[in-house]
Formats: structure tokens, C-alpha cells, sequence
């Protein structure tokens, strides 16, 4: 491995990455171990497609309301959030570092008619040969990165002025490590145990301070309630475990 791609890559996690690799061949498996994934796809699609419809004026109740906006899904796993916003009508470039997950996520969008872009590679990479998307979707992946500073830096520069991305990861606190952790991995199942680790959750104000450096301005906020219970999720007031931002580069106003 050369330096440059070395310095590429610091970001990636080779253990969070031969995970991710076991788990591939469950991605599109709605009752299976990854069902938390399938249930929360459904929650955060409408609230992207909602929370960009009204920063940008469109209609959300249109067949395909993100038409025309170049879209990157980094760290897309099997591919569940980058075939809904396709389905949305957005031009979607889906990236993982785990050849697993990419080659389930082209199969299965091959087999659904579906034209997405998917690529085996790395924040930084893209980064440096200067991706611009209009919207970049940073979903359940900062909590598994190496180096969080250096990884935001790189997705942030991806989003052109007047761009917006969303984040979306758990809060750091003693509540998070009972409900994530031990309910979540231990007590419920819902989550393959080793799914997480603690102390890489990220409170809200660390991920407005890392967006902030940036230029980007968080401009909508929501927590996420789960109840493993019934398999349901809400949108919820509190971000005192699971939560998502909405951030836009430069002044409110750019376009």
C-alpha cells in the first residue's frame, strides 16, 4: 500500500470493516438480524425527503421529488438508503469500504431496475479528486470511523455551497450505553453483539462543532425513539440516544 493511499484510508477501521463484511449477505433481509436497519430506512427516508422538500421548496408528495439533486450515500452498506432515494428520483452515488457490501448492494439494484452508481472506496479519496454532491447522506457511520475529525473533514468538503447533508449517529452519554448497548446488543438482540462501541458515540454538539469547521450550519434536528418490543421508530424531541441533523454549507440563503 502506497503512503498516499495510506493516508487515504486512516479513517477506515479494518476490524469495523471485516464486521461489516460478515453481515453483508443480511442486508436485504427485512426480519433478519439487520431489521433495526429496515425499520429506521422507512423512518429516515421520509424525513430526508421531507426536510429537504421544505429547505428547497419542492413538493414531497410528487412521484419523484429529489429529481435532479446528485446525491452521495457514503458508507451505504447494502445499499437499503441509496435505492430509496433513487426510488426519489435523486442521482445516487453509493460508497463503502467493504467489497462485500458494495457487490450485494449493485446485485440487488441491478435486480431491482435500479441505476445507482456504487464504488469500493474510501471519504478521503473521493474527497481529494473533488466530488461535489448537492446532498450527502453521513448515516450510522461516524460512530464506526477511526478518525472522526479527519473523516468529517472529508465529507464535509464534498458538499457544495448551498448543499446540505445529514448526519445521523448516537449520542455519547450513560443513557446511550444502556439503551444501545446493553438493551440493544445484549438484552434484546436487536443488534449483533460488537455492533458498537461507546466511547465513539458522538454527542450533538461535537457533530455541530465538526460540522461548524466546515461552514455547514445545522438547520433541523430530530431524535429517534426505538421500541424493540414491536419493531417500531418515531421521530422524537429527545436526542438522548439515537439522533439525526440537517446541515446547509454557507449562508441560509446560497443556492
Amino acid at each position: 500500500m502506497s503512503s498516499n493511499h495510506a493516508e487515504q484510508d486512516r479513517t477506515v477501521d479494518p476490524e469495523e470493516v471485516a464486521r461489516y463484511r460478515g453481515l453483508a449477505e443480511m442486508w436485504w433481509q427485512p426480519d433478519g438480524k439487520l431489521w433495526p436497519l429496515h425499520v429506521l430506512n422507512a423512518l429516515r427516508t421520509d424525513y430526508i425527503r421531507d426536510q429537504l422538500c421544505r429547505s428547497l421548496g419542492r413538493d414531497a408528495a410528487v412521484d419523484q421529488p429529489l429529481a435532479g439533486l446528485r446525491m452521495l450515500d457514503i458508507g451505504c452498506g447494502g445499499g437499503l438508503l441509496s435505492e430509496a432515494m433513487a426510488r426519489l428520483g435523486a442521482d445516487v452515488l453509493g460508497v463503502d469500504v467493504v467489497d462485500s457490501n458494495i457487490a450485494v448492494a449493485r446485485l440487488h439494484a441491478r435486480e431491482q431496475g435500479l441505476a445507482i452508481d456504487y464504488e469500493l472506496n474510501s471519504a478521503e479519496a473521493l474527497a481529494d479528486r473533488g466530488e461535489q454532491f448537492d446532498v450527502v447522506l453521513n448515516m450510522e457511520v461516524v460512530e464506526h470511523v477511526a478518525d472522526l475529525p479527519a473523516f468529517m473533514r472529508s465529507v464535509n468538503r464534498m458538499v457544495r455551497p448551498g448543499g446540505h447533508t445529514f448526519v445521523s449517529t448516537i449520542n455519547r452519554n450513560p443513557i446511550s450505553f444502556i439503551v444501545a448497548i446493553l438493551g440493544a446488543e445484549y438484552v434484546f438482540n436487536i443488534l449483533p453483539k460488537g455492533t458498537h462501541q461507546w466511547k465513539r458515540f458522538v454527542t450533538p454538539t461535537e457533530t455541530r462543532d465538526l460540522l461548524a469547521e466546515d461552514d455547514l450550519t445545522v438547520i433541523e434536528q430530530t431524535g429517534v425513539k426505538v421500541n424493540p418490543l414491536n419493531r417500531k421508530m418515531w421521530l422524537s424531541p429527545s436526542m438522548s440516544v439515537n439522533y439525526m441533523v440537517l446541515a446547509r454549507k454557507g449562508h441560509p440563503s446560497a443556492t
